[in-house]
This record gives C-alpha cells, sequence and structure tokens, in this order.
C-alpha cells in the first residue's frame, strides 16, 4: 500500500475501478501494475467479466456509450463498497471517468476538456483561441455534395472523423478530384463507425483541414494540478505524408535538438492549459516544422497499443503504475524514464483478408536488442488496414544504447517477419 494512503485508509488497501473495454490491450498491463502496488481493482468493463471469474464486488457491466447512466452506476456500487480512484485506461472510457471522479469528488479534469480532446473540431476551436499554430480547418455535413465543395479547398487537406482514434478514417486528398473520392470514403467510415460513438453529431459531420507538412512526434506526459510532468518524447522515424497516416514506429528519447524539444513540451503544455486539463495521462502528437510545433491531437489518455512497454520509469516501475499512484494521490514528479533508449514497432496489416500464418517471429525476437515480439491478432482472424480498420497484427519492442540502434533493431525484427493474409471471399 503507498503510504500516502495508510492515514486515510488504515489497513484496507486502496481501491480503484479501471475502466477496461473488452477489446482494449491495456488490460494485462493495468492488472499488473496494480498487483505491484498492492491495490485491489474493480473492473468495469462493457461486458460481464464472468470467464474471470470475479465476484460482484470485483466487477461492474458498464454502457460506455451511455455515459450519465453508467456515471450512476458507479457511484451507487461506490457508496457501498468505497473506491479511491476511477481510472480510464483508453479513449472509449475518457468521458466516464471523468464524471464518475466528479460525482465521487476525486480530483478530475472538467467535462468540457474531455469532450474538446474527443472533438477534433472542438479541439482546432480551442487552439486557435489560444493562439497556438493551427491549419485552417472547416466544419462539414457528411450530407453535402462534395463536388460543390472541391473547389473552394485549397490543397492539400486532410479530411477526418471528428472522434474516432488511431488515424482510423484521417485520409489526405492533394486535388478536387481526390477530395470527392476521399470525402465518400470518410462518410461510409464515420457511418459504419456509428454504434462507438456517444454523440450523434460526430456521426453526421466531418472535419477538413490543411495539410501539416513536417516531422511527426509524440509526447506522453502527466498532469498534477495543472502542471505537465513530460515522461518521453517519441520520434516518429517513418514519413508520415499520406493518403493515410498509419503510425509504425516509436522511438524514444527524441534525436531532435533540446531547443526543438522544448518547443514541443511549451506547445504540450500551453495545449493542455487552453483545454483546460489538469489531472491525469496525456498523450500528445504534433508535427515539426520550420514553423515551430503543431499539435495534431491531444488526449487525456496514455498511450495507445501495448506501446507503453517501450516506458520503464526508476527501478523499472511501468507506465500503468505511475498512473495508478497518480489516481489514488502518489508522488509522480520525482520518477524519470530509464537511461536506455526504447521503441517500439507496431506492425501495420498489409492489405484485407484472414490471417493465415505467422513466419519469422523466432528469428525476429532474436535480433539483437529485441526484448519482445507480440502478435496480437491470432490465426484465422479477419484483419483490416487502415483507414477502415484500427488494429495492429502485434508490436515488436527494442531496448538498447542509442535510438539509431533501437530503430535498427525494429526495422530488422519486421524485416524477418512474413505474415500470410489469405484474400476474404
Amino acid at each position: 500500500m503507498l503510504d500516502i494512503m495508510k492515514p486515510i485508509l488504515g489497513n484496507r488497501r486502496p481501491r480503484v475501478l479501471l475502466l477496461l473495454p473488452t477489446r482494449t490491450y491495456r488490460a494485462h498491463d493495468f492488472l499488473t501494475a496494480a498487483r505491484q502496488l498492492d491495490v485491489e481493482v474493480v473492473i468495469g468493463s462493457d461486458r460481464p467479466q464472468t470467464l474471470l471469474g470475479l465476484s460482484p464486488l470485483k466487477s461492474l457491466s458498464l454502457d460506455f456509450r451511455r455515459v450519465e447512466h453508467a456515471a450512476q452506476l458507479i457511484s451507487s456500487f461506490a457508496s457501498e463498497y468505497p473506491i479511491d480512484a476511477v481510472v480510464g485506461v483508453d479513449d472509449d472510457t475518457t468521458i466516464l471517468a471523468t464524471m464518475a471522479a466528479k460525482d465521487l469528488s476525486f480530483p478530475h479534469n472538467t467535462i468540457e476538456s474531455i469532450f474538446a480532446t474527443r472533438d477534433k473540431h472542438k479541439l482546432r476551436k480551442i487552439l486557435v483561441s489560444a493562439g497556438l499554430p493551427a491549419p485552417w480547418f472547416k466544419l462539414l455535413s457528411i450530407t453535402e455534395d462534395p463536388e460543390d465543395i472541391a473547389n473552394e479547398i485549397n490543397f492539400p487537406c486532410v479530411l477526418k472523423p471528428l472522434s474516432l482514434s488511431a488515424s482510423r478514417g484521417v485520409i489526405r486528398a492533394n486535388n478536387p478530384e481526390q477530395f470527392v473520392d476521399v470525402f465518400h470514403r470518410v462518410v461510409s467510415i464515420i457511418q459504419s463507425s456509428s454504434k462507438e460513438v456517444t454523440h450523434k453529431d460526430e456521426v453526421g459531420q466531418l472535419l477538413v483541414e490543411g495539410f501539416i507538412q513536417g516531422m511527426e512526434v509524440a509526447l506522453e506526459g502527466i498532469l498534477v494540478q495543472g502542471t505537465l510532468k513530460v515522461l518521453a518524447i517519441f520520434d516518429k522515424p517513418d514519413p508520415l505524408e499520406g493518403p493515410f497516416f498509419e503510425e509504425t514506429l516509436y522511438v524514444t528519447p527524441s534525436r531532435l535538438s533540446s531547443d526543438i524539444q522544448k518547443e514541443i513540451i511549451s506547445c504540450t503544455a500551453k495545449a493542455a492549459e487552453a483545454l483546460g486539463l489538469q489531472e491525469g495521462p496525456i498523450h500528445a502528437e504534433l508535427r515539426i516544422n520550420d514553423k515551430g510545433a503543431w499539435i495534431l491531437e491531444i488526449a487525456a489518455r496514455s498511450i495507445g497499443g501495448l506501446c507503453s512497454r517501450t516506458l520503464r520509469f526508476g527501478t523499472g516501475i511501468s507506465l500503468e503504475e505511475l498512473i495508478i499512484r497518480h489516481s489514488i494521490g502518489g508522488e509522480v514528479g520525482l520518477f524519470e524514464r530509464e537511461t536506455h533508449a526504447a521503441g517500439v514497432m507496431m506492425i501495420p496489416i498489409p492489405h484485407a483478408g484472414i490471417v493465415r500464418e505467422v513466419k519469422g517471429k523466432a528469428e525476429a525476437a532474436a535480433v539483437k536488442g529485441i526484448e519482445e515480439v507480440t502478435i496480437t491478432i491470432p490465426v484465422g482472424q479477419k484483419v483490416i488496414p487502415l483507414p477502415e480498420g484500427n488494429r495492429y497484427l502485434g508490436f515488436c519492442f527494442a531496448r538498447g544504447a542509442t535510438p539509431d540502434g533501437v530503430e535498427a533493431a525494429l526495422r530488422d525484427a519486421h524485416h524477418r517477419m512474413e505474415f500470410v493474409i489469405e484474400q476474404a471471399i
């Protein structure tokens, strides 16, 4: 038990409600972190956790799309079985986690700030109002005729849904003809994902904005009473020029100059302040060019997928441990990322179909510097690549003395693997 909690709880262990969608990659790592901290866990999920053999005290069945109702269920549960924190692990749970934290008088972000991180149009408006660099942007209805709009657009541009994550539905258009085709494709993606959104406006609109040239980076941080604690800056060495924006490589520490890194940190901190974010993890995506740092997106949650496994702090503490520690009032400001370079390859899906075989996994794992190769989509399962899909075939992790060495190891490992994907009939 964390020492800070002992005067409050006596002999009771801290109890944390983890909001874990059944499709999340993050369950294992968060549950492992809770065990490391000797924290009792209640799982809130969109399906009953009967397979885990959990008692009613250990599990809550919640509809993440009906956030007000789910927040009421959490409050009712907490009135009988006190909890000390609510942690949302990904985009699907940030709004509910904030509502529940507010109802239970835990430190929390405002509901408005979370909605702004989940709505790309609101985010752009807030950043512009705060004087931060932003491309031109325009909100469109999915019922508009793209041919009427195409000749009024400056190119290149990017069309995107308002709330989908992991670059799903984000597509570049370079001319009016492409704009028409991309518009219809993005609308189709939005309509096919209508069951995943919490507000109907997200289904009826899309955003078009100017394409920002430059290198892309990511910042991982945690906010404590509005102050940004930077945990890592990741380089994304693969060019992300479109037409789709599938992320592959993340490598830290960044190889950018200290001045540019300071600008990345400053831009992220200003964006968080403008949004009104105060507490908890944040993950920001930025582009860097000769005009400075530009926020692409900022989310009130930690890095997605299994990518957090690249990060270790202090004497081997995981990112999930830091997040849980902060949620129950523990100190996080003194923990620094380990000195070794680290990185992850998010293995992209080359084309749609059914995974029939994975070749070369052992050879990839044997590459010097590779720590782990995890295939997350089993043989026999159907796969869909971006921009319609939102998953990866798996993750490959490396650690080493330098970022260049880590990047080389990840590329070598990926090159040694082959995924046999049979076209679905």
